[in-house]
């Protein structure tokens, strides 16, 4: 699709980010944080990247309306069968430079893990300025590079990551940033080891292997927001 941005793991892989979805914060911390800055009951929430739509179910058990956006074909076939049986959910094939929504029309936008990773989009922006509300707010969470195994893993894996130039590009678009300490706790440990081998470089992940004893390991993540 024109405009979108290959995801070098959900796009290829969905199955084993399906296992890494169930993994991510047992104790719902994310969702937790969320509320707290702006609660979702009664809102129409918009999910800018919702890939298979793994966390649109949950989205509508409190909120009005869910609208889940995804570029890929594949992921928008897989959301729209997970969420068929759901009256108030959606999905749309489209980009987040391109949200096939009318101004003014969302109350919660958010974003996991997709597009919004710092410089370069822009275009995604100008689009939640355009379909938030007066009086609404936009979620954006995302990995934290500077903390824990984790994040070195992923320093390594993308070098031209830079976490200052990142931190600055918000601080300056006047977005609030919030440290979540996440972690994956996994039922096997081979769907550990396959989620270790899609988000890192052969050779990181091996040795993210190697590191990591039992079931489970710390995901440091960061959650972002501003109102509209």
């Amino acid at each position: 699709m024109k405009g979108a941005i290959p995801s070098p793991n959900i796009w290829n892989t969905p199955q084993v980010y399906e296992l890494e979805n169930r993994a991510v914060d047992p104790e719902g911390l994310v969702e937790a944080a969320m509320a707290a800055v702006r609660p979702l009951t009664g809102a129409t929430v918009l999910d800018v990247g919702c890939g298979t739509g793994y966390h649109l179910p949950s989205l509508s058990a409190t909120a009005a309306r869910v609208i889940g956006v995804e570029p890929h074909d594949d992921l928008v076939t897989l959301a729209r069968r997970r969420c068929r049986a759901l009256p108030n959910v959606e999905v749309h094939r489209a980009t987040a430079q391109d949200l096939p929504l009318p101004d003014a029309s969302v109350d919660v936008a958010v974003a996991r893990w997709a597009y919004f990773f710092g410089p370069g989009c822009e275009p995604g922006l100008a689009e939640l300025s355009r379909v938030v509300r007066r009086g609404g707010t936009a979620f954006v969470v995302d990995l934290d590079s500077t903390r824990g195994a984790f994040g070195r893993w992923f320093s390594r894996s993308v070098p031209s990551y830079s976490a200052r130039s990142v931190e600055s590009f918000w601080t300056r678009h006047g977005w609030h940033t919030q440290p979540l300490d996440l972690r994956m706790a996994f039922e096997r440990r081979a769907d550990l080891e396959a989620v270790l081998r899609i988000e890192f470089t052969p050779a990181v992940a091996e040795e993210a292997i190697a590191e990591t004893r039992g079931l489970e390991l710390a995901y440091p993540n960061v959650l972002r927001w501003r109102h509209f």
